[in-house]
């Protein structure tokens, strides 16, 4: 399988969309990217689930997740949607599944549903919800995945957990993709959260350097023996800033402070310089396996970076 390339979307959270003060105008520049993604053969687009700016506590522009990904899929007619990703605790998971089936039918089967723990302690917070420890936030993500799954699965749900119930639960439409919508559950935790995505993912989502990146890979496929699943199976996907320029000066001079949210400079690893540059470290992440890079453009509302790179490596 060759290696595809999506786009992760500006919604406001990463100040990516500062300087467009009117909102109707910062959605159509949402749309117009949507667009550019359906017309250059990108495999997907990534929308995040956050209530505000994580760069500082600012009042900028962050659209919301659902109803961002419900009208991108009707702007859009091929590239699949797919969210990068919701928080758990900010919605029951039997109406999460309930929503999931849904967009799957609004985008005609080109959905993908993604969920984590959640991490962001100002979003829950600021909207009133509770902020358990993380060992807690993963307990309450097993036991919602599971119930996601039956409820796309099962005639009728029920479920008794110690932080979810639900009671005879049926869903239907249950979307349009068979056998069930797929899932990606994100993050790296080698010890729980890769666990949850051998058990009950269909996709994975991982950042890091092409060493760090085969590593994880490899903990998954020993989860995955584990469990009696094929490794094969999971979808691998990895999040990478890219900037692409003629010169390797000229590209790292436009990375912005917001990727070392992430987790530290990526210029060292990421996509960032020259077209020859960026083949060698696409080649890199291919070799520790990887299925499909979600791109985090520099300036994701500059379309003609992201249409020179579908030229440059997109077939």
């Amino acid at each position: 399988m060759s290696l595809k390339y999506s786009i992760f979307f500006p919604m406001g959270g990463l100040m990516d969309l500062t300087g467009i003060n009117d909102p109707v105008e910062a959605f159509e520049t949402l749309t117009r990217m949507a667009h550019m993604a359906d017309e250059n053969g990108y495999e997907s687009i990534w929308i995040a689930d956050h209530f505000h700016a994580i760069m500082r506590p600012e009042q900028e522009v962050t659209f919301e997740n659902w109803t961002t990904a419900a009208a991108l899929a009707r702007d859009t007619r091929r590239v699949r949607i797919g969210q990068m990703v919701t928080g758990n605790s900010y919605r029951n998971p039997a109406l999460q599944a309930k929503m999931a089936s849904t967009l799957d039918v609004i985008s005609g089967g080109r959905f993908t549903f993604g969920i984590g723990a959640g991490w962001y302690e100002p979003d829950y917070r600021g909207y009133g919800y509770e902020y358990p420890d993380g060992s807690e936030r993963l307990r309450r993500l097993r036991e919602a995945v599971q119930i996601i799954r039956a409820m796309w699965t099962q005639e009728e749900t029920t479920f008794e957990g110690k932080y979810y119930q639900v009671h005879g639960a049926m869903n239907r439409p249950k979307g349009v993709q068979q056998p069930h919508i797929p899932m990606l559950i994100a993050g790296g935790g080698e010890q729980v959260t890769l666990k949850l995505v051998a058990q009950y993912g269909d996709v994975c989502n991982i950042y890091g350097d092409p060493a760090a990146v085969s590593h994880k890979f490899a903990v998954l496929k020993a989860h995955c023996e584990a469990v009696g699943r094929d490794y094969n199976s999971i979808h691998r996907t990895v999040q990478v800033a890219c900037q692409v320029a003629d010169t390797d000066e000229q590209a790292q001079a436009h990375v912005p402070e917001w990727t070392n949210v992430m987790g530290g400079d990526p210029r060292p690893f990421a996509l960032i310089g020259s077209p020859e540059t960026i083949r060698q470290r696409i080649t890199a992440y291919e070799e520790a396996g990887v299925q499909e890079l979600v791109l985090i453009f520099a300036d994701m509302t500059q379309l003609e970076v992201a249409r020179r790179f579908a030229r440059e490596f997109i077939a």
